[in-house]
């Protein structure tokens, strides 16, 4: 991928970002064919370095969406992985946390769902639901029962600027000890985001995709935009910056995420597991053994009948 595609959708960390800022509906100047022609080859590499990266069993790769509803989280899973062996890889999909998770603080829920080594684990929504809908919604933070916290006015500017450090040093932690974090802001458009919404109602295939709820959050458009701008400040950091995707496009959405996951796996350098002198000694002999020819069957005669008189 080009160096000035990779930078236009990048959230250079350390610096302040506003989603505006990025656009939803850019294409690199690529045409619907190209894009998913690269898609194409994209998830055949993919395909290829899952297979390195689950034998050399030393990394583990946490792909992580966030976006508004009706964005194309679900589709960009399904097409950009497509390749993918389901073996080596896990989704998850965080949605209201449980009584048991409410018990625990907010990221007991995100290990239990990390991947293992040699593995790809993708999260549909994830912790930062915890500084998205519960920043517009600020009385979500109180079912976690924390501490001092008792009332929607406790919750101020030091504890979301604590919780996105908690955050960081959590990624932090994962990149130091081997896993690889790749962040993905499905950037749609309020117009988009109201076609792919009606599409949903007109469509009787599409309708179980269809919540009121959708709707109702909708209405807080600007008070997400502004929670997202927050997060990419804040949070996309070196070891793990947040790529804004323009998701107006569905087929350039795709291309590129599939290209961002590809060229990071890739600069891992995996191979397969160099085998030990003795291992190699006892794959010749194998070899050997299978290739030996069978020894001859002793031919029986058999004894010529009596012609009748």
């Amino acid at each position: 991928m080009k160096k000035e595609i990779l930078k236009r959708i990048t959230a250079k960390p350390g610096e302040k970002h506003k989603v505006s800022d990025f656009k939803t509906d850019y294409t690199a100047g690529l045409s619907k064919q190209k894009g998913e022609k690269l898609l194409e080859e994209s998830i055949d590499k993919l395909s290829k370095l899952q297979d390195k990266l689950y034998a050399q069993d030393r990394y583990s790769i946490l792909i992580i969406f966030q976006a508004m509803d009706a964005a194309g989280k679900d589709g960009t899973i399904k097409h950009v992985m497509s390749g993918i062996n389901p073996q080596g890889c896990q989704v998850f999909a965080f949605k209201q946390p449980s009584a048991e998770e409410l018990d625990h603080d907010y990221l007991w829920r995100i290990y239990k769902c990390l991947p293992e080594r040699g593995r790809i684990g993708i999260f549909n929504r994830s912790h930062y639901e915890d500084v998205l809908i519960a920043k517009v919604h600020p009385a979500i933070v109180l079912n976690g029962k924390l501490p001092n916290i008792t009332k929607t006015e406790d919750i101020d500017d030091k504890f979301w600027e604590k919780r996105y450090r908690q955050i960081n040093d959590f990624e932090r932690h994962l990149t130091e000890n081997g896993t690889i974090v790749l962040k993905f802001f499905l950037n749609v458009s309020h117009d988009e985001q109201e076609k792919r919404f009606l599409a949903r109602l007109n469509d009787e295939s599409k309708n179980w995709k269809f919540s009121a709820a959708d709707l109702k959050e909708r209405a807080y458009w600007d008070n997400y935009m502004e929670a997202y701008s927050d997060m990419l400040t804040h949070t996309s950091t070196d070891e793990a910056p947040w790529h804004v995707i323009p998701a107006d496009n569905k087929w350039f959405m795709r291309y590129i995420i599939g290209q961002i996951i590809s060229d990071r796996i890739e600069e891992l350098d995996l191979h397969y597991p160099e085998l030990t002198d003795e291992a190699k000694i006892e794959i010749e002999n194998a070899k050997k053994s299978m290739t030996k020819p069978q020894e001859e069957k002793p031919k029986i005669k058999k004894e010529k009948k009596d012609k009748k008189k």
